[in-house]
């Protein structure tokens, strides 16, 4: 074979083996991600509605017991890092003036950045054990809450309506916002432009979407963003539907779809 051809050839060889590699190398580089440090979850804002008014009878041991379950979940479940807050109001005939308990996790983990793994188990452990002591008093003062007796003549009216107000505020927050009805949700309020549902329920599913979108036009005026609302309704699974009222939950349901596009759940 000729020599320029040899030499030509095994250069073009080093030049294919030398492509190749340059490759190879820039593949195995574009699997590895550029790591990108850790964002922080935003805040849980928790708020919890406490029915305080005549229909809602808290001493009766079905609704005890599934109230007290029921908050027990919310202190584990959301309150986990610090600065997640709680706060009770009572839903009477003054609910958005009504705030019962302000609660904030203070327990915070110390920084575990170049810590052994000894030494992040231990920093882990003490936050845990810092957190549940403090989930445990929030408990017990929730509860406390919970069993509180409203006597007064604030109980004869049942203002739902003025929970949102306190949502849109808590929104502002730039939290993530979970709200939970602890009540029949039988909405009592006198007056005009008002819904009294003691005196007229809606009688089927269709008069209470007419009736929710009659009313989100005064109500529409508070921005509650899209927060997670629960219904923890007091009624046991064999209660008739002229106690627990299904087309007043649909009511709710329809509200909140029209304010916000929000889903709402019942337990």
């Amino acid at each position: 074979m000729d020599l320029k051809i040899k030499k030509s050839l095994m250069l073009h060889w080093k030049l294919v083996m030398l492509s190749l590699t340059m490759l190879s190398l820039a593949s195995c580089g574009g699997d590895k991600e550029e790591e990108k440090p850790a964002v922080a979850d935003a805040p849980v804002y928790t708020l919890v509605f406490l029915d305080k008014t005549q229909s809602v009878h808290v001493d009766k041991a079905y609704v005890n017991d599934k109230y007290r379950q029921a908050l027990t979940d919310i202190i584990e479940t959301n309150m986990k890092n610090k600065g997640d807050k709680l706060e009770v109001y009572f839903i009477h005939e003054n609910t958005s003036k009504a705030r019962a308990l302000s609660l904030t996790v203070r327990s915070e983990k110390d920084n575990t950045e170049g810590s052994s793994a000894t030494d992040r188990e231990g920093i882990e452990t003490a936050f845990q054990l810092s957190l549940q002591k403090e989930k445990s008093i929030y408990l017990r003062q929730l509860l406390a809450k919970l069993n509180q007796q409203n006597t007064g003549a604030s109980n004869q009216s049942t203002d739902i309506w003025a929970s949102l107000p306190v949502i849109a505020k808590a929104g502002e927050s730039g939290s993530e916002v979970k709200v939970y009805y602890f009540s029949d949700m039988v909405e009592s309020v006198k007056g005009p432009d008002r819904r009294d549902f003691h005196i007229k329920p809606p009688k089927s599913d269709s008069e209470a979407e007419t009736d929710a979108k009659e009313d989100v036009k005064q109500l529409e005026k508070y921005a509650i963003g899209s927060p997670q609302v629960t219904i923890v309704s007091p009624f046991e699974p064999t209660a008739s539907s002229k106690e627990n009222n299904p087309h007043v939950t649909h009511y709710w349901s329809t509200l909140f779809q029209e304010l916000g596009g929000v889903s709402v759940e019942e337990l």
